[in-house]
Order: structure tokens, then sequence, then C-alpha cells
């Protein structure tokens, strides 16, 4: 039986398994694994993000409009000043 199960999971290994054959040896797979996911920056831009859209949403309704469109928020490519200013019929100093 001991073996059957052995056998299931023999190709499987621990991140926290010794790298050497001595187990002095304090150093592990995940040690050396390279990991380019952060936990805090991945936190602290989600709460950004979620600051940023209770702002927006927080605005009139034409100058949400125009921050969504100049800046790409709305899932769009960014537009110029000019362009959005065509879009809106205002000039491009009201942008």
């Amino acid at each position: 039986m001991q073996f059957r199960r052995e056998r299931k999971t023999g190709g499987t290994i621990s991140l926290q398994e010794t790298l050497e054959s001595d187990e002095a040896s304090s150093l592990t797979l995940a040690d050396v694994l390279q990991d380019s996911f952060c936990m805090e920056e991945t936190c602290e831009k989600q709460d950004e993000i979620r600051q940023a859209r209770l702002l927006l949403d927080g605005l009139p309704a034409r100058e949400r409009q125009i921050i969504l469109l100049r800046y790409g928020l709305a899932g769009q490519p960014p537009l110029t000043q000019l362009e959005v200013a065509g879009l809106l019929n205002i000039s491009r100093s009201y942008v």
C-alpha cells in the first residue's frame, strides 16, 4: 500500500525541501526560485484603483467623462486634449 501511495506522488516536489542531500543545509527550492509576484504591491495597486474609482464616481458626469476619455480609463486608448474637445464640442482649454 505504501508503495502505491509513493508512486502516485513520486513526481511531487515540495518547495520546502532542502536542495542538498545533507540535512544541515537550509537552502530550499523556494529560496532559489524567482517570484515576480509581490503581494504588497498588488494590494497597494488594487487599493489605489478602488480609491480612484470612488473619486471618479463623486465627480459630475461631464467631468467624469472628460477624465475617462482623456486618460483611457473606460477601456479605450487615451485621447489627446484636442480629440476630447472635438468629441464634446468644447475648447481644448476646458479639457
